[in-house]
């Protein structure tokens, strides 16, 4: 579990002990109940990180939305969308082994997540990591209840592949955009999970 899930989590659990031993057991059972839901979305469970190389593993755990050709800063690129529900592991993974490169906070909007002007419009986190497959952007887009994202690198740090990066809280998306290139390995639809499951391969050009 990440430490933020201990600062939501465990003053909850000491509200329910306290009305539990004042016989009010059905106030504290409800207090009990809400405290595992929160502790259980800020769970960060181990992953096994794919080996096969060239993988790009998932940013995020969720549910493929959008799989899109557009362009960014006047290069194209595939972006594929990831939709995460208030049940999904909320803990982001660098898609890459590389250097954080850029990082950029934007104001904005908190639409609903799973639409495609969230990508655009709502508050997000950019961040690149550029390494020996090139380079790979990822946003982290708050949604309609998650208003807080959390990014824990710095420009320069070294990365490796599905190594933990932050996390957004209570439902959000996060987009990655990679090389038209890369052989996607997702498609609409698909449950996927952050750091072990296989996004795309980035073939050599040699």
């Amino acid at each position: 579990m990440v430490k933020e899930g201990y600062w939501y989590g465990l003053p909850l659990v000491l509200m329910a002990g306290g009305l539990l031993g004042s016989k009010l057991y059905v106030s504290g059972a409800i207090f009990l109940i809400i405290a595992f839901l929160i502790l259980n979305f800020f769970r960060d469970p181990e992953r096994q990180i794919p080996s096969e190389s060239g993988a790009v593993v998932s940013p995020a755990d969720g549910r493929v939305v959008q799989v899109v050709e557009e362009e960014l800063e006047g290069r194209p690129v595939r972006r594929v969308s990831i939709f995460m529900s208030p049940l999904d592991v909320h803990v982001n993974r660098s898609p890459i082994s590389g250097t954080v490169r850029d990082v950029s906070y934007h104001k904005g909007s908190f639409r609903v997540a799973s639409l495609e002007i969230a990508s655009v419009e709502n508050e997000r986190n950019v961040f690149s990591v550029e390494g020996e497959q090139g380079t790979v952007v990822v946003k982290q887009i708050a949604g309609l209840l998650a208003r807080r994202i959390v990014f824990w690198k710095r420009p320069g740090d070294a990365l490796e592949r599905g190594e933990r990066v932050g996390l957004i809280k209570f439902g959000s998306r996060v987009d990655i955009l990679m090389d038209p290139e890369v052989e996607l390995r997702v498609k609409v639809g698909d449950h996927i999970r952050a750091g072990s499951s296989i996004i795309g391969i980035t073939r050599s050009k040699t």
